[in-house]
């Protein structure tokens, strides 16, 4: 029985959001300027807006900006202080923006606390200072995040020289010696990051082959652009300890059956990140969770619950921002429009890794292609050889490479990899031509403007490197 205390205590809401993600607040924003009442519950403070504008995307890019812009007479930790002060700076500007944007509007309420379910329309919320509220709702977005992991590694979580990717960001010491475990997209990013402010970087990727999600020269060549700059990289390291001392951190690893060390000031784990569902109780709300604990969803997003949708990377869906915004969308479609909408309309989803030059992937690899039963046509070529990409040259960044993985009887592009200067920008060209199954001749005969990047396009789909014979 609710008393009238209770009743008191309780707001109630049309939408009930839980988290303060990309997905969560577009959809908050959207149904408030509706005129549907929200009720929008974050953890933390400093995670208005998500992540990405805090502790991801945004200061992360901010810190490879500053760390190309470091010259050699210039004091490493003296620069770095000044670019997390800048970087911290802009986080604080957008995390305001995320707040106020959404504050502004008089159906929408925020409230900072721990979200816990009590029942399928209902969450208690715990206030920093204790205090205990509860809000229900008919129709719930669950948008909570996820976390990084950390392996279970003797010594690693109990050092005093572990770090996050947050702490890197946030902390204005510069590491003199970073090791970062994991040779994954995330850690690649942060190695090239600190290596260039002035770092010495060791990666040890577990596996003996680098980036295997692309193909072998793709991951060769970033490899070269990421030694070149001083970057360590160890393949095949299968890391058995870390041991603090006197010095730093000892990380112990298997090379070959030869027990290795390296110190470490700071030692980064990059090895993925999972849903952030515990403590939510889940359980009390009738919603399933997978076995590595993303909650259970369909195609239009809805969990074992049909009132109840999860986006963004408490899905277990791609961990990107823009696909949590996509991820609003479906949802949005499902309440406001007319529930056509679903994941099975993502295609061509790009990706870029934040390295310089940053490496941008869609679609395909190559042998994904043939796996696929693609006859295949594989078009390649060295930025340094680009004719028609003077820019390259313009901006002295020549390294790199992009291909592309045709079919060959269609001529359609079933995926590319772009190492190269505005890679993260041309990739979403060569997305949007193969959403609408544009052929990579019309790429190649497209008029771009002159001196781009987009002008390789006009070249690197004829430089063909091998074609599949025909059966």
């Amino acid at each position: 029985m609710t008393t009238q205390a209770e009743e008191r205590d309780t707001l109630r809401a049309d939408v009930l959001v839980v988290g303060f993600g990309k997905g969560g607040k577009t959809a908050a924003r959207a149904l408030g300027q509706l005129g549907r009442t929200v009720v929008l519950v974050e953890e933390s403070e400093r995670m208005y807006g998500g992540t990405c504008p805090n502790v991801g995307c945004v200061p992360s890019k901010g810190m490879v900006h500053h760390s190309r812009l470091r010259r050699p007479q210039d004091d490493p930790q003296a620069f770095f202080e000044q670019a997390v002060t800048k970087v911290q700076a802009v986080r604080e500007f957008m995390r305001k923006g995320n707040y106020d944007s959404l504050n502004a509007l008089e159906t929408v309420t925020i409230i900072t606390g721990r979200a816990e379910f009590t029942d399928p329309h209902t969450v208690a919320i715990t206030r920093q200072g204790g205090e205990r509220l509860t809000a229900t709702a008919e129709t719930i977005l669950i948008n909570a995040g996820s976390r990084p992991v950390v392996p279970d590694v003797p010594g690693l979580r109990t050092s005093a020289h572990l770090v996050s990717s947050t702490d890197l960001l946030e902390r204005t010491r510069l590491p003199k010696r970073l090791v970062v475990i994991g040779g994954g997209y995330l850690g690649l990013e942060f190695a090239a990051i600190y290596r260039a402010f002035g770092s010495e970087v060791t990666v040890l990727a577990r596996g003996g082959r680098f980036l295997p999600r692309v193909d072998a020269d793709v991951a060769d060549a970033v490899r070269r652009v990421l030694s070149g700059e001083g970057v360590e990289i160890v393949l095949g390291a299968h890391v058995r300890e870390v041991r603090d001392g006197d010095e730093g951190a000892a990380v112990v690893y298997d090379l070959d059956g030869t027990e290795h060390s390296v110190t470490a000031d700071a030692v980064l784990p990059a090895t993925g990140r999972a849903p952030h569902t515990g403590g939510l109780g889940l359980e009390a709300a009738g919603v399933r969770t997978t076995d590595n604990g993303a909650i259970e969803v369909d195609e239009y997003l809805r969990t074992s619950r049909p009132h109840i949708f999860a986006l963004g990377d408490v899905n277990g869906g791609p961990k990107f921002t823009y696909v949590s915004l996509d991820d609003s969308r479906i949802v949005l479609d499902q309440l406001i429009g007319d529930g056509t909408r679903s994941t099975a309309d993502r295609v061509a989803v790009p990706n870029t890794v934040f390295l310089t030059p940053p490496l941008a992937t869609v679609g395909m690899t190559e042998q994904e292609a043939r796996a696929a039963g693609h006859r295949v046509k594989v078009t390649r070529e060295n930025v340094a050889d680009i004719v028609a990409m003077p820019r390259a040259y313009a901006v002295e960044e020549t390294r790199g490479l992009m291909k592309f993985v045709i079919d060959a009887d269609t001529d359609l592009i079933l995926g590319a990899a772009l190492l190269s200067v505005d890679a993260q920008e041309l990739v979403n060209t060569v997305a949007l031509a193969m959403r609408h199954c544009i052929p990579a001749s019309d790429l190649r005969d497209a008029v771009y403007t002159h001196p781009s990047s987009t002008e390789a396009f006009n070249e690197v789909p004829t430089v063909v490197v091998h074609e599949d014979a025909r059966t």
